[in-house]
């Protein structure tokens, strides 16, 4: 099986929203009207088609992207249904790097959402064309024109209404066309009977005023409409058309539709919008990449170039392991052996499969703008280039957030625990965000994740899909250590060990960086002071040094580690003897440079009745909050925050408990900040019983 339709009639996209903005759902009305679905899959039932994990059936929440494949109008459209909650970020950012353009959905109700906001940063990051869809247009409170304005402030971004609805709230019943100034009244509950007339006389005031707020935008995408239009000649359907996909591709004009998926209303046209006006992988900048030497170089999307492929995606089921790749140029034939540009290894292709969310469908072949997934593929991994061995390119890979929470896991049998480490290699691999690693002093095993729903996902996986009987710790809070002055260390090593004499000489000095740089190491040492590889062997003392903590046990960060000078010794220097001086030196160093905790600080967004909202004010400041705003419209106040992540654990049950239920709040990652003085001595004490008096710690 083979594509047969032209690649400029291919479109790659995303549906991307805020969680419960109903992203599943007009997905699955999608996949009903191309004809892929012959039943209506509802989330709250558990039987979307795209929700296809046990855990996303149970809690009615998608936590995967899922990647189908279908047809409207001889076009071929590829989707992923990303998720909405801000734990499964890491599934929106991949999504985002391979996709050509998104349809972004926003709720009728509650417009501009924080998980809203978090994706159209993510769409900005990766220069992505979208189209704007208000949905839930049946929903008692839903306000088209409010969220649109909502839009455009909030998002600072050119949307162009291109419907406008026909009634509001349970009245809803049809769209006006403004570019064919026409209406379709919808006549059924499956919305296939729909009726096209005169646009009635309660919207044809709005539907002229926005006609002509229409014309204005897309007349300034190009000169000869702009010419046309100033000489008050009227434009025609197919230049309108042909204007804003213009302005659609360059990001100038967003165009905005509305529906509503539960409802079965305005999925057809929807989709008549996704062809017509997002982008095929013709239409996008070609991709690029470094070549050999580190020269800058680009993939044309066509079968003809050389073959080149991201890996966005692993995942590991039952019956084998999973690579999800977007082809970006040339043909992929099973059977081919292909090269990762970033491991630098060969591998060999055993089958190809296009997906229908969980069903596979076997392919001879994937090419230039297709989504597919590979099987045979063993060391590859998220973020990977593939590519032909003769023509290597190395593309750009994805941005990865750091987790921000951890937990300890427990196995009781050695047999359990070598299930536990295949789980843990086989998670890990499919998510990025999801990290492992053995506490050297305890030698637990601890995984790290974005939040507590990301974690009780992965163990809820781990003993349902892998059989494995564990004990989980308490969350553990992902603190991070750094300085706040320069300093020095000088450190002289001279030991005798079985008969050998070990030396090493070493001066460091240490300085803050800026925030999110990491650790920074770089020589100094000229004429040969220090030979190369004992330089090398410095740099790994200090990394590992720095990667198990000074003050807490945490890692170091934000620092830039510069080695001065020093001296070796012809017969009785060795590396192990630099790594040791390298680690000892960091250490000093840093507790002379006016050590400091750091914390995540999560950026909270809760929307609460507003009888609840001095309740809940007064609890985010009791938690150490740093209120930054509050929105309130009607009888609901959306309040903003800075909280620290230790003080969130068990939040939604008090918020619930505050609010009696009708609370709801988003969190995210923000930033990290210092731990108060106090707070990080007990952190201090209570991780390696050390107490530090103000003059040692600060």
């Amino acid at each position: 099986m083979t594509r047969n339709i032209p690649l400029e009639k291919v479109r790659n996209i995303g549906i991307a929203a805020h969680i419960d903005a109903g992203k599943t759902t007009t997905t699955e009305r999608i996949l009903f009207y191309t004809g892929i679905a012959h039943k209506l899959g509802e989330v709250h039932e558990g039987t979307a088609i795209m929700d296809w994990m046990v855990q996303e059936q149970e809690r009615g929440i998608t936590i995967t992207a899922a990647a189908i494949s279908t047809n409207w109008s001889d076009h071929q459209v590829n989707i992923i249904d990303t998720p909405g909650h801000v734990d499964f970020t890491i599934e929106v950012e991949r999504s985002m790097r391979v996709l050509d353009g998104v349809v972004a959905i926003f709720c009728a109700v509650g417009g501009v959402q924080p998980q809203s906001e978090t994706v159209w940063r993510q769409a900005n990051r990766y220069e992505v064309p979208r189209i704007v869809f208000i949905n839930k247009m049946d929903r008692t409170g839903a306000n088209f024109f409010k969220v649109h304005e909502q839009i455009c402030d909030r998002l600072k971004a050119n949307i162009i209404p291109i419907q406008i609805p026909i009634g509001n709230e349970s009245d809803f019943c049809g769209i006006v066309d403004l570019i064919r100034m026409r209406a379709k009244v919808y006549q059924d509950d499956l919305g296939e009977k729909i009726e096209d007339i005169e646009i009635p006389s309660e919207c044809l005031e709005k539907a002229k005023e926005y006609r002509t707020k229409l014309v204005e935008a897309v007349a300034e995408i190009d000169e000869t409409l702009l010419e046309k239009y100033l000489e008050c000649e009227e434009l025609t359907e197919t230049e309108i058309k042909e204007g804003l996909r213009k302005g659609t591709l360059a990001r100038s004009i967003i165009p905005l539709l509305c529906g509503s998926a539960f409802k079965n209303k305005g999925i057809q046209l929807l989709l008549d919008a996704v062809v017509e006006y997002l982008p095929s992988p013709l239409d996008v900048p070609s991709i690029k990449g470094l070549l050999p030497n580190n020269i800058e170089g680009c993939r044309i999307s066509s079968d003809e170039e050389p073959f080149s492929a991201l890996v966005f995606k692993i995942a590991s089921d039952p019956y084998g392991r999973l690579t999800f790749i977007r082809v970006y140029s040339g043909v992929l034939n099973k059977g081919n052996i292909i090269y990762n540009a970033t491991k630098k290894q060969k591998e060999r292709i055993s089958r190809l499969i296009i997906l229908k969310s969980n069903d596979r469908i076997e392919v001879d072949e994937l090419r230039a703008g297709d989504l597919g997934a590979v099987i045979g593929l063993k060391k590859t991994t998220t973020g990977d280039t593939l590519c032909d061995e003769n023509h290597p390119i190395l593309l750009e890979s994805l941005y990865i957030p750091e987790p921000v929470i951890s937990v300890a896991i427990e196995t009781q049998t050695k047999q359990e625990l070598e299930k536990l480490s295949k789980a843990l290699q086989s998670l890990s691999d499919e998510d990025p965000t999801f990290r492992v690693n053995i506490d050297p002093e305890t030698n637990q095993t601890v995984i790290a994740g974005m939040g507590e729903l990301h974690l009780e996902i992965l163990v809820d996986r781990m003993l349902r899909e892998y059989k494995i009987e564990a004990s989980i710790g308490q969350p553990q809070v992902a603190y991070r250590e750094t300085i706040l002055k320069l300093g020095k260390a000088e450190e002289e090593y001279i030991r005798e060990n079985v008969g050998k004499n070990h030396y090493a000489h070493v001066l460091i000095q240490i300085e803050p960086s800026k925030k999110g740089s990491g650790l920074e190491f770089v020589s100094a040492i000229i004429d040969g002071i220090i030979p190369k590889e004992f330089i090398t062997s410095v740099e790994k003392g200090i990394r590992e040094t720095c990667d198990s903590g000074i003050i807490a046990g945490y890692p170091v960060t934000d620092i830039k580690v510069t080695l001065l000078g020093g001296s070796f010794h012809e017969i009785d220097s060795s590396d192990i003897a630099f790594k040791i001086a390298g680690s000892i030196s960091i250490r000093n160093a840093v507790m002379k440079s006016s050590p400091i905790l750091l914390e995540p600080m999560m950026k909270i967004d809760v929307e609460i009745p507003n009888d609840f909202l001095g309740d809940i004010v007064g609890d985010l400041n009791a938690r150490r909050g740093q209120i930054n705003g509050m929105i309130t419209e009607d009888d609901l106040t959306k309040v903003s925050a800075n909280v620290p992540l230790a003080e969130m654990f068990g939040y939604a049950t008090d918020m619930r408990s505050k609010t009696q239920g009708r609370g709801v709040f988003s969190m995210e990652f923000n930033h990290y900040v210092e731990v108060p003085h106090k707070i990080a001595k007990a952190i201090i004490m209570q991780n390696t019983g050390n107490t530090y008096d103000s003059e040692d710690y600060q």
